[in-house]
């Protein structure tokens, strides 16, 4: 399940702050997977299932961080999720007009046609600018959770099928906390039929196919090499092709080291649940071996996400926080399974597996670039929660405004001459202001302690967080809180905070170089 708004994986999002006590055996042991999974072999998802054909796929990827990006060791899994076979929604191919080759230059090229790339596309086109939408024809397959309200303020309420309205949490065996807001399925075929519209009625055209590279004519316009060698110009070609877009585009040169969140789920008819159908589980942590288990595989943190659509028909997922290296998907199945059986819920029906792979952290593109991004390209993914399709889709007009602002009031000449200096700087501030690179910062800076907490840790944090105000960890929660607001949650949580939790803070704080650059961000003006 991919969040949409807000921040689905609420314990990735919480634990930026503060690390507790680390375990007692090496954490190097800890993240090694070699032992469970086969490591990074070349392969190809066929539906098969995982292995069933391998082609050489590292020579797609820039590098071996891109090649993580992408989907690593898992990416066999990842293409099976990304090829999943959705009749209900519409081929764009369909729907929108071709580009025309050889008619003329294009004012803006977008590059990948997922929500990010549909909604930029459709908003540039709406100011009067000639937008061409390149990328596979795909539909969206990912399950999108998302926040009621958020989406209302995108007017995009009638995209979500299913309200619960409360959410919980469970930490252990006592009470669950709730959390008081109300959190949605996104119908995926209605949010993809509804961007499509808006990207059909503002005039977007349309090219099926993969961009192989992105070059500068000598009159300035920018070249979009295709498959087929179909080369399409433009004034300005912008990337919302995904966190793995490192052939395309130029990221900052030692930067933070890629984590990534992975999480298996199914959707499924079962005899009985112990789940209130009113009630959405954000997050459960209770044991489910009852300390059985003393692995590896049962110590790693991992959490049950669950949308009990009805008493008997509920989607489940296994969810890992964040980690250095991938946590298989074959261990989240395992996991889950163990976990469902131990809770007494046997499945009469499966109706759809998921495997969800989101990128976190890494370095921000470089902005002095000539070549936008936008959406995951653009390292827009909440480094602590995986959160960025509401992001997208609300900065959205803004951004093409800025965009379509420029073009506008500069003849083709002077734009060919100030492309440097104007529109590539300009576009990238209003992505990656100051106030958002303090927040980053702050948020890096948890993940690298996300990645050291155990399961007893991340209980521990819990059990302290929801003691602060309301207003507090609901804005935590929401990503509606400033970078001063961040540090104010930071000194709060230290004051309330166990002796454990102080101390780890500190030593993460002087030890780990995320904690330096945290502070050299937020000084600079």
């Amino acid at each position: 399940m991919e969040c949409v708004g807000g921040t689905r994986n609420f314990a990735a999002t919480a634990v930026t702050a503060f690390p507790t006590t680390r375990r007692n055996f090496p954490v190097a042991s800890r993240y090694s997977f070699s032992n469970l999974r086969y490591g990074l072999c070349t392969v190809r998802a066929t539906g098969g299932g995982a292995g069933s054909g391998c082609i050489a796929v590292r020579e797609d990827y820039a590098d071996e961080e891109d090649f993580v990006k992408a989907g690593g060791s898992e990416i066999t899994y990842v293409q099976m999720q990304q090829n999943k076979d959705m009749d209900e929604q519409s081929k764009l191919v369909d729907k929108l007009p071709p580009i025309a080759i050889g008619g003329g230059a294009l004012d803006l090229v977008v590059i990948g046609c997922g929500p990010a790339g549909l909604a930029l596309a459709a908003e540039s086109a709406k100011l009067g600018l000639k937008v061409g939408l390149i990328g596979p024809d795909l539909p969206f397959t990912n399950n999108y959770g998302v926040w009621e309200d958020e989406f209302n303020d995108l007017g995009l309420q009638k995209c979500i099928e299913h309200v619960w309205r409360d959410t919980i949490v469970y930490l252990d065996d006592t009470n669950p906390i709730t959390i008081g807001r109300a959190y949605g399925r996104v119908s995926r075929r209605l949010l993809h039929e509804e961007l499509l519209r808006r990207c059909v009625e503002s005039g977007v055209s349309y090219l099926s196919s993969k961009v192989e590279s992105i070059t500068e004519a000598p009159d300035g316009l920018r070249l979009v090499s295709c498959e087929q060698n179909t080369v399409v110009s433009c004034r300005l070609a912008t990337v919302a092709s995904g966190a793995a877009s490192g052939k395309l585009l130029q990221y900052e040169v030692g930067g933070p080291r890629v984590c990534v969140q992975t999480a298996y789920g199914v959707e499924v008819e079962v005899e009985n649940s112990p789940y209130d159908p009113e009630q959405m589980v954000f997050m459960d942590y209770r044991d489910y071996t009852n300390e059985k288990v003393r692995s590896l595989e049962a110590e790693y943190p991992t959490f049950l996400y669950a949308m009990p659509m009805t008493k008997t028909r509920v989607f489940f997922e296994e969810t890992c926080l964040a980690s250095k290296d991938v946590m298989p998907f074959d261990l989240l199945k395992k996991k889950l399974m163990l976990r469902l059986d131990t809770l007494g819920i046997r499945i009469l029906k499966t109706y759809e597996e998921e495997w969800s792979y989101i990128p976190v952290g890494g370095s921000l593109p470089n902005t002095e670039q000539k070549n936008l991004a936008f959406g995951a390209a653009a390292s827009m993914v909440h480094p602590a929660t995986g959160y960025s399709v509401v992001r997208s889709l609300s900065e959205a007009p803004q951004y093409a405004s800025v965009i379509a602002d420029i073009l506008k009031h500069e003849t083709a000449t002077s734009f060919t001459r100030q492309i440097n200096t104007n529109i590539s700087r300009q576009a990238w501030d209003t992505l990656w202001p100051p106030e958002r690179k303090r927040q980053r910062a702050f948020f890096l800076f948890g993940l690298a302690l996300i990645v050291q907490l155990d399961i007893e840790g991340i209980r521990c944090f819990f059990h302290t967080f929801f003691r602060l105000p309301k207003w507090m960890w609901r804005g935590f929660l929401g990503s509606t809180l400033t970078s001063g607001d961040l540090v104010m949650f930071a000194f709060y949580m230290f004051i309330i905070a166990p002796n454990a939790l102080r101390k780890g803070l500190i030593n993460h704080l002087i030890s780990d170089p995320t904690g330096a650059t945290m502070i050299k961000t937020y000084l600079r003006v």
